[in-house]
C-alpha cells in the first residue's frame, strides 16, 4: 500500500501522519449503490428467509451444529490448515491425536467451533452486541485464543519474537507488521482506527439493507487495520457471521461465509485476490473522495455479496426438507449396517424434530424386538441421539456420514 506523507491535525496540538489517521480506511461505505448490488441485497434477504424455513427447529439446530464444523474446516483451510471434519468432531469430544502438531490444530479448530456456537447462542437469545464494536471484536479474539497452546501465541518475525495476548491490540514497535504489500497502521494508532471502525460500521442507525451492505466493507477494512498480531482473518470471518445473524440473513446459522470465501465463485484464489485489490489506493479524481479506491470497494462488495448469495442458495438446496429426506433414504439403502426400516426412524425425526424411543415399533411397523434392534443400530451409527439415556431421540449428523448424506459439502476431502 502506498502511504501518503501528508499530515492532518485531528486534535488540537496533535499532528498525525495521514497514513496513521483513521480516515485512511475511507471510503468505509458506498456513497451510491449500483443497481447490481441493490438487486443482490434484495435477493440475499429473500433467499435467506427461505433457508431452513420448512425444517423443525430441533432439526435445524442440529444442522447448525454441522455447519459450525463445516465453517471451521473452511476457515482453517483459508489459513492453510487442513483439519478434517472428523478430527474436528473428535476434538469437540475431547478425543485428540497423539501427534502434537495435529493435536494443536484440533484444539484450534475446537476453539473456533465453540466461539461460533456462542455467537449463535447470543443471536438466538437476541443478545448479540454490535458486531463491529471494539469490545465484541476483542471478545472474539480472546475467546478463540484463551486456551490455545503456547506455540500458537508465540509470534516470530525476521528480527523479533513476542507472546501475543488474546483479546489485545497490537502494541509496541515489535508488533508492527506488513501483510504482503499492505502496511497496516502502526501499533500506537490501532485503537484510534478501531474506534473509527466501530463508529463507521455500527448497525445502530442503519436499516437491514444497509447492514447487509456493511458486511463486505467491514470485512475488508478490519483486515486492512490488522488490529491483532495474528488471527485477524478468523476474527473477521466470525465478525461477518455475527453481522449476518444481526442483520437477519444468518438463517439461524445454516450457511457459512467461510465456505464461500474459501471456494470463491470460480477459483479458490479469489478471496486473496479480491482482498488485495481492495487495498488499492484511490486512482484519481473519479475514484471517490477517500484514501482507498471507491471502484475497488464496489467490486469487492459485489463479489462478497455474490459469495453470500451463492452459499445461501447452495445450503437451501442441501437442507431442503424433500431433498434431505431423499438423501437419508439413499444413505440407508446403500448402508450395510442398517435395515431399510431405519429410514422411517430418520424421517420421523426429520419431520417431527424428535420422538420417544417407545414409538419405534409404530414408526417402523415392526415387532417390538425387531424395532428396538433397528433403533439401536441407528443410534450406534450416531444418526439419532438424545440428551439422556431414556430421552427423546433427534437427528444427528456425525462427520463420518457427511460425505454420503451431504455430498459436495466438503469436495476437497
Amino acid at each position: 500500500m502506498e502511504q501518503a506523507q501528508a499530515a492532518t491535525s485531528d486534535k488540537i496540538g496533535q499532528i498525525t501522519p495521514m497514513n496513521e489517521h483513521p480516515s485512511r480506511i475511507e471510503p468505509c461505505r458506498l456513497d451510491e449503490i449500483p443497481s447490481s448490488i441493490a438487486d443482490l441485497i434484495a435477493e440475499i434477504a429473500a433467499q435467506s428467509a427461505i433457508l431452513g424455513s420448512a425444517l423443525h427447529p430441533r432439526t435445524a439446530a442440529n444442522l447448525a451444529d454441522l455447519v459450525r464444523i463445516m465453517n471451521t474446516y473452511y476457515s482453517n483451510l483459508i489459513e492453510g490448515n487442513n483439519t478434517r471434519p472428523l478430527d474436528i468432531q473428535r476434538a469437540l469430544e475431547d478425543k485428540f491425536d497423539n501427534n502434537k502438531e495435529r493435536r494443536n490444530l484440533q484444539l484450534e479448530a475446537a476453539a473456533h467451533v465453540r466461539v461460533k456456537a456462542k455467537i449463535d447462542e447470543m443471536a438466538a437469545h437476541n443478545q448479540l452486541p454490535e458486531p463491529a464494536s471494539k469490545a465484541f471484536i476483542c471478545w472474539i479474539h480472546k475467546e478463540f485464543y484463551k486456551n490455545a497452546p503456547k506455540e500458537f501465541l508465540e509470534i516470530k518475525g525476521d528480527h523479533t519474537s513476542f507472546t501475543m495476548v488474546p483479546g489485545k491490540w497490537r502494541k509496541g514497535v515489535e508488533q508492527d507488521v506488513s501483510v504482503g504489500r499492505l502496511v497496516p497502521p502502526s501499533s500506537e494508532y490501532v485503537d484510534e482506527f478501531m474506534t473509527y471502525f466501530e463508529e463507521r460500521y455500527s448497525f445502530a442507525n442503519v436499516g437491514k439493507s444497509g447492514q447487509i451492505l456493511t458486511m463486505a466493507a467491514a470485512h475488508h477494512r478490519l483486515n486492512f487495520i490488522h488490529p491483532f498480531p495474528d488471527g485477524n482473518g478468523r476474527v473477521s470471518r466470525l465478525m461477518s457471521h455475527a453481522m449476518a445473524l444481526k442483520s437477519g440473513i444468518g438463517a439461524h446459522g445454516l450457511w457459512s461465509i467461510s465456505r464461500g470465501l474459501a471456494r470463491g465463485l470460480e477459483s479458490r484464489q479469489e478471496y486473496k485476490q479480491m482482498m488485495d485489490s481492495a487495498d488499492a489506493p484511490r486512482q484519481g479524481d473519479l475514484d471517490g473522495r477517500g484514501n482507498l479506491s471507491q471502484k475497488a470497494l464496489i467490486e469487492f462488495t459485489e463479489w462478497f455479496l455474490r459469495i453470500c448469495l451463492d452459499q445461501i442458495t447452495f445450503m437451501t438446496g442441501m437442507f431442503s426438507l424433500d431433498k434431505l429426506a431423499g438423501r437419508l433414504d439413499k444413505f440407508v439403502m446403500s448402508s450395510d449396517e442398517l435395515k431399510p426400516e431405519a429410514v422411517m426412524l430418520l424421517q420421523e425425526a426429520l419431520i417431527r424434530g424428535e420422538f420417544a424411543r417407545g414409538e419405534a415399533p409404530r414408526i417402523t411397523r415392526l415387532p417390538e424386538r425387531s424395532a428396538r434392534r433397528i433403533l439401536s443400530d441407528v443410534i450406534e451409527m450416531g444418526l439419532l441421539a438424545s440428551d439422556s439415556p431414556k430421552g427423546n431421540l433427534y437427528l444427528r449428523f456425525p462427520a463420518s456420514t457427511i460425505d454420503r448424506v451431504f455430498p459436495r459439502l466438503y469436495p476437497e476431502i
